[in-house]
């Protein structure tokens, strides 16, 4: 044999070793992706039966809010796990995918150089042939074993992983325990239940292709029809005359997020310095009967916000100059309503969205879709059940009202979209579908000359629509993850942001286009604000940032002890942002950071503030504030 035979051989030894290598690691990585996947499919979201075991124990005693804390704690628990695996599916794929990839190049090369080599006598084709067959045997045998080690490991991990999720759950439930010197029952998380009951459903990929196909093959027509709704509304023209937000609505605080939802309010004179402990510059405070996390709105002496439970949906007028509760109006008898209230986690609840109102009525959603109009006495208008959410946490995204028209997010599973109501009527005026995944982000309305668009964000993408009449003006997808932060708008650059995702600014447009991105710091439930040239960044872990909004240079960052789920707001220069433990941090919204006081309300909150006459609003996990001087 020659050597130029041998060298022959030897390469052709190297490139099947290294496809038999190869495709081995392809088919454990195969494996582990479908055990993960297998995993996550088994999960109810929102029925782990220690949360279940805790929310059952709050809704005794919902003045327990040491016992609300471990409830967040473990939602959050449950939040991580859900993203780790996502990200080993992800990585696991394009670990496969290499896999394959430098099995099909080697066995492409062996057998381009299998066919160069000279012709072998019967007795070594004998050998060759055994030894083929051998290895056969010891490739079945091992490929067997891979398999098993590889449902073994999973195994295990599974069963570490429950043990620490048990253990996790044992000491949230003994410190409960400790906090309150009363017993709670625990609930045992054994090794055989599966870790997926604390992850949350991944949606199946086939589905959802499917889903996107009709929706593209149907999304033509779906348009031209909002557009000939549109055209039927009291409002026929496109373009905007006026001044948006109208000096009215800057006068109040009409909406989530001040009169546009982007987080800026207008008025002056605002209180730096209270005390819940001590009384100090708080005006009044009164009890809501119900809780939740939606924020209050204010139009002329009245105060609005809604709390709901599994059975009661509720909206509230309160006096705002002296406290007194003036109205009750209740969403329970609604046509088309579901027997049965959607399940929801703990930090969302059934009346996550601030409600909304133009001076002539007051405009509240729940959880289950239900939609209720009330003028400002109390007295129902109109009522519609929109169809329930498909949303594992719970519907979040609130209201704007625009002239005759209220703004609806209905970002879900399957068949989002975004939609106008009739103020007067509740009829709707227009309706677009959107191609993209649940979100809890609620809608920025912006001015550009005589446009006026809808501001929308949600997984993949950030998009405007003509508020006028639906119509999508652009889109650019840039986002991606479970998006609650809503958009920043100044001076003509959108931000958008979300953890484990990214911020950018966007060049809004026909063709719109990335400015700028950056992953320091991202949001997981605070959406940022934009003035002038500034964006301020609130995480959820307790730190803020001030980018310079036309270059993404990080200007300051400031982190503090406790974490943020309440929206900042900018008023009088000033921002307000209030921390879970209820302690509102006040700063100068400038290029560089200036403490100008730190106020504790006296109990948590994770709601926003509003603004009204030199006064501040706040909603905490009790009561309802007003503070002045």
């Amino acid at each position: 044999m020659t050597n130029k035979f041998k060298i022959k051989r030897t390469n052709l030894s190297l490139w099947k070793g290294i496809a038999m290598v190869a495709g081995t690691f392809s088919f454990v990585i195969c494996m582990l992706v479908l055990v993960n996947y297998i995993q996550i499919n088994r999960v109810d979201p929102v029925n782990t039966e220690v949360i279940n075991s805790l929310v059952d124990r709050l809704n005794d005693n919902s003045n327990d809010e040491a016992l609300r804390e471990q409830i967040r704690e473990m939602d959050l628990l449950v939040r991580k796990a859900y993203f780790t695996n996502q990200w080993q599916i992800k990585a696991g794929g394009y670990l496969f995918l290499f896999g394959i990839i430098v099995t099909a190049i080697a066995l492409q090369l062996y057998y381009a150089g299998k066919q160069q080599l000279p012709q072998i006598s019967d007795k070594e084709e004998e050998n060759i042939i055994l030894f083929r067959e051998n290895a056969r045997k010891w490739i079945i045998v091992g490929g067997f074993g891979m398999v098993g080690l590889t449902l073994l490991f999973a195994f295990l991990t599974h069963k570490e992983l429950g043990n620490q999720f048990s253990e996790a759950a044992s000491i949230a439930i003994i410190g409960q325990v400790d906090n309150n010197s009363e017993a709670i029952p625990l609930v045992e998380v054994g090794v055989k239940e599966d870790i997926a009951e604390i992850v949350i459903e991944e949606e199946n990929v086939a589905v959802e292709k499917e889903q996107a196909l009709e929706e593209e093959s149907a999304s033509p027509q779906a348009k031209e029809e909002a557009t000939v709704v549109a055209e039927k509304s009291e409002t026929k023209k496109n373009s905007y005359k006026g001044m948006y937000p109208t000096k009215e609505m800057m006068a109040n605080f009409p909406s989530f997020r001040g009169p546009a939802g982007n987080g800026i309010a207008y008025q002056k004179n605002i209180p730096n310095e209270w005390d819940g402990a001590s009384g100090k510059n708080i005006l009044w405070k009164q009890p809501v009967p119900i809780h939740a996390y939606n924020s209050p709105v204010i139009w002329g002496d009245k105060l609005f916000l809604s709390g709901a439970s599994a059975t009661n949906r509720e909206v509230y007028c309160y006096d705002r100059n002296n406290g007194k509760l003036l109205w009750t109006a209740k969403a329970n008898q609604i046509g088309g309503t579901p027997v049965k209230s959607p399940e929801v986690t703990a930090d969302t609840g059934h009346a996550a969205s601030t409600v909304a109102t133009d001076g002539n009525s007051v405009f509240a959603i729940f959880s289950n879709g239900d939609v209720l109009a009330v003028d400002m006495s109390g007295k129902t208008k109109w009522e519609k059940n929109l169809g329930v959410p498909d949303n594992h946490y719970g519907h979040s995204s609130s209201l704007l009202v625009f002239e005759d028209k209220l703004i609806v997010q209905y970002d879900q599973k399957k068949n989002s979209k975004v939609m106008a109501l009739a103020t007067s009527s509740g009829d709707e005026l227009w309706s677009t579908p959107r191609k993209v995944r649940v979100s809890w982000a609620s809608p920025v309305i912006v001015q550009n000359g005589d446009q006026v668009e809808v501001l929308l964000a949600a997984d993949p993408c950030v998009a405007s629509y003509d508020v006028q009449t639906g119509k999508e003006l652009w889109k650019l997808d840039c986002i991606t993850g479970e998006v609650g932060p809503s958009v920043a708008y100044a001076n003509g650059i959108v931000f958008a942001l979300n953890e484990y995702a990214s911020l950018v600014a966007i060049k809004p447009g026909v063709n719109p286009e990335i400015l700028w991105e950056a992953y320091d710091y991202l949001s997981d439930v605070p959406s940022p604000i934009a003035y002038k040239d500034l964006l301020f960044v609130v995480t959820s872990y307790g730190a803020v940032a001030c980018y310079n909004a036309k270059a993404g240079e990080i200007l300051w960052e400031k982190e503090f002890d406790a974490g943020f789920y309440a929206s900042p707001i900018l008023v009088d220069g000033k921002i307000y942002l209030m921390d879970r433990d209820g302690v509102m941090h006040i700063f100068k919204a400038e290029k560089e950071y200036v403490a100008v006081a730190t106020s504790a309300l006296g109990e948590k909150s994770d709601a926003s503030p509003a603004f009204a006459d030199g006064r501040v609003y706040i909603r905490g996990a009790k009561n309802l504030y007003c503070i002045g001087k």
